[in-house]
């Protein structure tokens, strides 16, 4: 039986399978909330969401749309998220100290627009459009604490040896949103800095490129950036050549069952950081 790191995974392999990759994908509403808990999803769960196109951000699993008086439509599908549950402190015989299990789980959730019966009670039913906002996105980067230096060039990179981001000219690319993507994934880059998060220390790797921990890196300042642009409703840069680009990313899925689930944890912590957040609870997802 598949265990659930191999159930995410696999439908990832879909969607890429299908040609684009899911954290390329502009989103069609603001970053997705569970209903009851008001809570928004995290990690893995803003891109498997968020990409799908629907127009309402709330979610609501089946449980929660009976106690709201509500219904799922007929022939509706629903997505799954995924969780860490943690178990009571446990001793390990091993190591002889107390530790707390933890477990990936998964549920299903469906979109309110997937619904009957809720929307309208709670006035939900008219849902504003999201307008891509490239003053939010200069918001965002203004106020990142412990931002690295920008430097101009003829091409995007970091540099973690120098803790400096190149970038060219805004004017080079071809829209605002373009420019901000692009700066918010070097950005998410600089997060892994000793000075920040540190995470190019924690895994002993110096991200040559190439390498598997290059290749890993590369998904979580993605994945990080698609949830920057989605907080500011702009769209992430598309990578040219989709099809190599994918089939790239689905020999490495097929070859690391983890490497989604764990990118898009180091990824949600990385847009936290240059959003300048530095605590939230992660009740909601992994």
């Amino acid at each position: 039986m598949a265990n659930v790191h191999e159930i995410i995974t696999s439908r990832m392999i879909e969607l890429l399978e299908a040609g684009t990759a899911p954290w390329q994908k502009s989103w069609a509403s603001r970053a997705p909330v569970n209903l009851i808990s008001q809570k928004p999803y995290r990690g893995l769960n803003v891109i498997s969401l968020a990409s799908q196109g629907y127009a309402s951000e709330f979610w609501v699993t089946f449980n929660q749309c009976n106690r709201l008086g509500g219904k799922i439509r007929r022939g509706e599908h629903g997505s799954l998220v995924v969780f860490w549950s943690i178990g009571e402190e446990k001793l390990n015989p091993k190591s002889g100290k107390l530790s707390k299990p933890v477990l990936l789980k998964y549920s299903t959730a469906f979109n309110l627009t997937q619904t009957e019966g809720i929307a309208e009670k709670l006035g939900l039913d008219k849902q504003t459009p999201v307008v891509p906002n490239v003053e939010a996105a200069d918001a965002i980067v203004a106020n990142m604490p412990n931002r690295p230096a920008f430097v101009a060039s003829d091409k995007a990179w970091y540099s973690s040896t120098r803790d400096v981001v190149g970038l060219p000219a805004k004017e080079s690319f071809v829209s605002g949103e373009a420019f901000a993507s692009v700066r918010f994934h070097e950005l998410a880059h600089s997060t892994g800095h000793s000075s920040r998060l540190a995470r190019f220390e924690s895994d002993g790797c110096d991200h040559r490129f190439g390498s598997e921990s290059y290749s890993k890196e590369e998904l979580v300042a993605e994945l990080s950036a698609a949830m920057l642009c989605g907080q500011c409703g702009i769209s992430p840069a598309v990578i040219e050549n989709s099809a190599s680009y994918c089939r790239s990313w689905i020999d490495r899925l097929k070859g690391d069952s983890k490497l989604i689930v764990a990118a898009a944890s180091a990824a949600q912590k990385a847009s936290d950081y240059v959003r300048g957040i530095t605590q939230e609870s992660q009740t909601e997802v992994a």
